[in-house]
């Protein structure tokens, strides 16, 4: 507890360069006099640790003084701090270690980076099941939950949450399905509902390659007027568009042909056409056929 307590006023000084002994005490819940000893203790392991006199003295450390920053050079030290900010900013609680790390770089971080899990117009229960997921993950919690595949089926599953995955614009989940005694893959927005246990499980390591979670893909070109451009750049790398001099946009990629892509295509109405492969074409055409004799007049 002594050894956490000397830390945590090393970390504090090299933050806020000097401190009073009454504001450390009170800081950290321990008497003046115990504030002195730890003092003494860090001078004695070598830390530049000292107490100045006067109405604006206080204890202080070394002018220059820094904690083993020597070892990473500046874009590093700014690189490091970047990195826990980005995990603080999915909701692990690592502010103390960013202030922490800072304190010892001797830097300033700007808060560059925000995350927000929810869709446009969620009231906020995306984010709330990314919350339990995550405890469930850390804590290894069974977790009951209610699913919609991607083929409308609901059913009713018990997992234990393994690992969080975003891939493609969407938050996935690892798990092993108790129902199906197998590894399967979630995704967060088809939960429909989900309660965590207090049942522990063991986990389990995920099986690599991850077969579950790369379905086969199929090689597609899509040829997209150039009145749907915009939203063409939010599926495709500009790597694998080519365009048109009238403006229209050729994109080739490798992905799989499933329902969700299926769905995806007919939002663009008559701005898309395949080129190939020709099956999807067909599919496509079939299901465009469905709906016009679902909602004509």
């Amino acid at each position: 507890m002594a050894d956490s307590r000397l830390f945590k006023i090393l970390y504090y000084l090299l933050d806020k360069g000097r401190a009073t002994a009454s504001e450390l005490a009170e800081k950290f819940e321990v008497s003046q006099r115990t504030v002195y000893r730890d003092v003494e203790a860090l001078s004695g392991a070598g830390i530049p640790v000292y107490a100045e006199p006067g109405r604006k003295g206080g204890i202080c450390l070394l002018r220059g003084f820094t904690l083993d920053r020597a070892a990473f050079s500046r874009e590093e030290r700014q690189e490091v701090l970047a990195a826990v900010q980005g995990i603080a900013a999915t909701g692990y609680s690592g502010k103390e270690t960013l202030a922490k790390l800072s304190a010892v770089f001797q830097a300033d971080m700007e808060n560059w980076l925000e995350v927000d899990f929810s869709r446009w117009g969620n009231s906020g229960s995306d984010k709330e099941k990314f919350e339990g997921l995550k405890t469930a993950v850390i804590q290894h919690r069974e977790t009951e939950i209610v699913y919609e595949s991607s083929y409308g089926q609901r059913s009713r599953r018990t997992i234990q949450p393994l690992k969080l995955c975003y891939k493609d614009a969407a938050w996935y989940v690892k798990t092993f399905c108790l129902e199906r005694q197998d590894f399967r893959v979630f995704r967060l927005n088809r939960i429909v509902s989900q309660k965590v246990t207090g049942r522990v499980f063991v986990p389990q390591p995920y099986p690599e390659p991850d077969s579950a979670f790369q379905p086969t893909c199929q090689r597609i070109s899509l040829l997209f007027a150039k009145e749907a451009a915009y939203r063409v750049y939010d599926g495709f790398d500009e790597t694998q568009m080519e365009r048109r001099e009238n403006g229209d946009i050729l994109a080739r990629a490798e992905m799989p042909v499933d329902a969700w892509l299926i769905g995806y295509l007919l939002s663009f109405g008559t701005l898309v056409e395949v080129v190939e492969p020709k099956y999807l074409k067909k599919i496509l055409a079939g299901e465009a056929k469905k709906i016009y004799e679902k909602n004509k007049p």
